[in-house]
């Protein structure tokens, strides 16, 4: 009778030097870095999300080396909210979202960055570049994160998916000057919640094999679309963790908590046969404030949308796409939302048309509330072919349209504020927005 072969190792590596390690290894025998990474599914898994840490601070550090070892905080203003903060700053409890002066009672001695979007696109462009170099699947969520699936592409890199993003994560540490963490699953669920696992600089593996013992420990929260209001319906269900949802049937979740109830059971036991789509492209343009001081005048606030609306008209235009529905988004004294819409006829591009919809919509909110936010966007976007057609109702159009042409041409040439309307002519200018 044939003695059974042992069982093998799985597989394992380290993610500093790349070469091969040993189960149980402290440290790599080769560069002495305790980062092995080591999983039984570890060469078979394809599925990947990528997310830098920390991403908006992580550039501001990189371009001041001074702040290196200080707590950093991404936002701006008293009224404003924090868009990042480094990990130091969140030692001392600062999260993202967290109103800046709550940030700040938090961590006093932080340093505030208002941020600048600008160049954090083109870091999340270069890095999204080089994803690209891995496999043309590479689905974007935002502008420093992205799914991407692997699967074929061993006989490209001559090495596995799991080597390919280790190696992939040096060079962007190397190149970039700031730190990804990994993901590595068999579906998109489960390597969006690997990548968050070990932050900074993290590299998880999460298995098929070990995927229900996994989840059954970890709160509902886990599951995408389970945010505190619906975690509390679940709560008062008696429902916190996600073992408790791999317990019941598919049918009496739906039937209590309808379409979502679907999404509970199949993601509760590791379900998600989504794929990963390159052409997935963003849903909409925005641009919005928070001012300093409430402010309720209608005077007030039309520059402010003017503005903002230019923003994205510019953002529409570089990008190469139009909008057909413009969304007005207020938010009042007391945190409450409003958001107003109105589809057009025809896709635009044009900053006066957002504008002025904008400003149709805006008018019927001016009411005496006062208003902490102001935010103007476009849905529904298409190519630009079919945007902005000939006006016949308004003939004046016509020339609004070749005005603005001319001042894009002169602001691409000498810079965005070259030239104004009558509409945001000296805002640029203000520290603040007036006080009533």
């Amino acid at each position: 009778m044939t003695a059974a072969a042992p069982p093998k190792d799985p597989p394992a590596f380290c993610r500093d030097c790349l070469r091969p390690a040993r189960v149980g290894m402290r440290r790599c025998t080769a560069c002495g870095s305790p980062r092995i990474v080591s999983h039984p599914e570890l060469d078979q898994l394809t599925v990947a999300h990528i997310d830098c840490d920390a991403f908006y601070a992580s550039v501001e550090k990189r371009d001041n080396p001074e702040l290196a070892d200080k707590p950093v905080i991404i936002g701006g203003g008293k009224r404003g909210v924090v868009s990042t903060a480094c990990y130091v700053a969140r030692i001392h409890g600062v999260r993202s979202a967290m109103p800046m002066f709550k940030a700040l009672e938090a961590c006093p001695q932080a340093v505030v960055i208002r941020p600048d979007m600008e160049k954090y696109s083109r870091v999340g462009k270069e890095i999204r570049t080089m994803m690209q170099d891995l496999t043309p699947l590479v689905q974007p969520l935002s502008i420093d994160e992205a799914f991407l699936d692997l699967s074929g592409t061993e006989r490209l890199h001559h090495e596995s998916p799991a080597r390919v993003l280790a190696r992939f994560a040096r060079r962007v540490e190397k190149e970039v000057g700031i730190t990804v963490s990994v993901g590595l699953s068999y579906c998109k669920f489960l390597a969006k919640v690997a990548s968050d696992l070990q932050k900074p600089r993290g590299f998880s593996v999460i298995g098929e094999a070990e995927a229900l013992e996994f989840l059954a420990t970890r709160p509902v929260t886990t599951i995408w679309g389970v945010g505190k209001a619906f975690a509390a319906t679940l709560e008062r269900d008696g429902i916190t963790l996600i073992g408790q949802l791999q317990q019941m049937d598919e049918a009496d979740l739906m039937r209590r908590y309808g379409v979502m109830g679907q999404r509970l059971a199949r993601l509760s036991r590791g379900i998600d046969d989504r794929e990963v789509h390159a052409n997935d492209e963003a849903k909409s343009v925005s641009a919005e404030t928070t001012f300093f001081d409430d402010l309720w005048r209608e005077e007030d606030l039309v520059p402010i949308l003017r503005a903002l609306s230019e923003k994205v008209a510019w953002r529409l235009k570089k990008t190469g796409t139009a909008g057909q529905t413009v969304v007005l988004k207020l938010k009042t004294a007391d945190f409450k939302s409003r958001t107003r819409n109105r589809r057009l006829e025809d896709p635009t591009q044009l900053a006066d048309r957002i504008f002025r919809t904008g400003l149709g919509l805006l008018e019927k909110e001016v009411d005496g509330t006062r208003f902490r936010l102001i935010g103007i966007g476009v849905s529904d976007l298409s190519d630009p072919e079919r945007a902005d057609p000939p006006d016949l109702v308004d003939p004046a159009a016509a020339r609004r349209a070749a005005a603005e042409a001319a001042m894009d041409r002169l602001r691409d040439k000498f810079g965005k504020g070259t030239v104004e309307t009558g509409y945001t002519f000296g805002t640029q200018r203000r520290k603040d927005p007036p006080k009533p």
